[in-house]
């Protein structure tokens, strides 16, 4: 893990999930993968949309050619845990897939610009991950 996300992951874990910088204001949730080639535990902190009951991730990367490591893990292994706030609970992964992706992802650059941003920079199509809880 990057010094980067160390430091986003304390500061969600020491301010039941309220980081600053660039993620303030911004939903944040931290997702506990199982490595799809390591079998080892990572956690990764991202910005989330509420989706009634669900939650909902975006393997943008900021626009780079490739997808984060955490989609993959979440493909391999789609049982995960996620935290919000001081709560802490497993979840189930799915890839949106057609209407429900396209629904999803014209929200999250409503709610975010930065996420159409990210959609400009790259050829590919930015999967959208749902988590239920499980």
């Amino acid at each position: 893990m990057n010094d980067f996300n160390r430091k986003v992951i304390e500061e969600f874990r020491t301010n039941a999930g309220k980081v600053g910088g660039p993620f303030e204001g911004a939903a944040m949730i931290l997702i506990t993968t199982t490595g799809a080639k390591s079998g080892k535990e990572r956690i990764a902190p991202l910005v989330y949309q509420a989706d009634g009951d669900r939650m909902v991730i975006f393997a943008s990367k900021a626009g780079a050619p490739t997808s984060p490591d955490w989609y993959y893990n979440l493909v391999a292994h789609p049982g995960a845990t996620a935290e919000i706030g001081t709560e802490k609970f497993p979840v189930t992964a799915r890839v949106a897939e057609g209407e429900e992706r396209d629904r999803l992802w014209n929200r999250q650059k409503e709610l975010s610009p930065q996420f159409a941003a990210y959609e400009a920079k790259t050829t590919r199509t930015i999967p959208v991950v749902v988590l239920e809880r499980a």
